[in-house]
């Protein structure tokens, strides 16, 4: 039996399973039994070359990566043409691109690489189509664009989001935030500092017994599910912010754009006429949560036209400083700054220092 099939099979039998009290016990051991099948199918994935294989052996450039993953004909290819200007084959028949085409949008000073990746089809973590390689191109994306017809089911949205989190990705979700630590000895501790209802210690021992583990210590801190503690134990999870970009609203009324509307994390569009595309840069913009900071040589007027482009999570000097030259943070005596990020200006920091959008840094060196 395949592993595909034995993932099939475990979950008819999930579905089959009321979900109660009574049957968490069973359902948290098939749940740890799935995520180690999917576990083989991603890491076999990636051992054949996952994203690397003919047409995907797109490298990652630029400032931040955003894949646009749809269903065939949604008009991904004529997005990407509109936003980089690369002409990507447009055809009014499915699956017209059959490899990732890259292109790059340019916006506030940053380079962002933008890559449209064939049409996905229900079944592709499971190896149907080209959906193995398009998913795990899609794990190395700062940001994702699911790409979707607004004349079409919106039925078409859960397909994709559920091959996706079959493949370990998690939409606009942050890690549960449970503390796992394997020990060599004691036994198994389970604390908890937030109440957890709906994951019993049966039911976190049952799964800590499907993966082996005999000794390890764990604190609850959220109102964890037993699919969390799965994330946390497998530790592969990629947590991606997603906009759900609803393209061809020029083919729909005002009525169901109204009900589109009640749609989190949407942005519609129209690819064909360039309707709304701006607001679409600016969400981009905010999702991929970068920050510019400029430049001054000392002496020198600081230079505005090629700011450094950095994840606000990483915006410290250090990594301002890293970004600019691996080397550079060797000879870092201090850095002078001016901007929100400090209380006067210029203030004489540390690389620990957190920087904040438009700073204008200096660095001093070691004499």
């Amino acid at each position: 039996m395949t592993t595909a099939q034995k993932i099939a099979e475990i979950e008819t039998e999930m579905m089959r399973t009321q979900k109660n009290k009574a049957t968490s016990y069973h359902l948290g051991l098939l749940k740890a039994k799935l995520a180690k099948l999917k576990r083989e199918m991603i890491d076999s994935s990636s051992k054949k070359g996952g994203g690397t294989q003919e047409g995907f052996e797109v490298s990652k450039s630029g400032d931040s990566r955003i894949g646009m993953i749809g269903f065939p004909s949604v008009g991904k290819s004529t997005l990407l043409t509109k936003l980089t200007g690369v002409f990507s084959k447009i055809a009014a028949y499915e699956f017209t691109t059959l490899t990732c085409i890259p292109g790059v949008l340019q916006h506030k000073g940053a380079k962002i690489q933008l890559l449209d990746l064939p049409g996905i089809i229900e079944g592709a973590k499971d190896g149907k189509g080209r959906g193995k390689q398009v998913i795990a191109v899609a794990r190395t994306c700062n940001l994702i664009l699911i790409v979707l017809d607004a004349t079409r089911p919106m039925v078409h949205k859960k397909i994709i989001e559920r091959e996706l989190e079959g493949f370990g990705i998690r939409l606009n979700k942050q890690p549960p935030q449970i503390e796992f630590k394997k020990r060599d000895k004691g036994g198994i501790t389970i604390s908890r500092t937030h109440d957890a209802p709906r994951l019993d210690e049966e039911t976190i021992k049952a799964i800590l017994r499907e993966y082996k583990i005999n000794n390890c210590d764990i604190n609850l801190k959220c109102d964890a599910t037993d699919e969390d503690l799965i994330d946390i134990i497998e530790g592969n999870r990629k947590y991606i912010p997603c906009l759900y970009v609803m393209n061809k609203i020029d083919d729909i009324t005002l009525e169901e754009l109204n009900v589109l509307d009640k749609i989190p994390h949407y942005v519609p569009i129209s690819a064909f006429l360039e309707w709304n595309l701006d607001e679409l840069v600016e969400r981009i913009w905010d999702y991929l949560d970068l920050i510019r900071i400029y430049t001054k040589p000392k002496g020198l007027e600081p230079d505005y036209n090629a700011p450094v482009i950095l994840q606000r999570k990483f915006s410290t000097i250090t990594d301002f400083c890293n970004k600019l030259h691996k080397n550079m943070i060797k000879d870092f005596r201090y850095a002078l700054v001016w901007g929100a990020s400090v209380k006067y200006n210029p203030q004489k920091v540390g690389k620990d220092h957190q920087l904040l959008d438009e700073d204008i840094v200096q660095i001093v060196k070691k004499i």
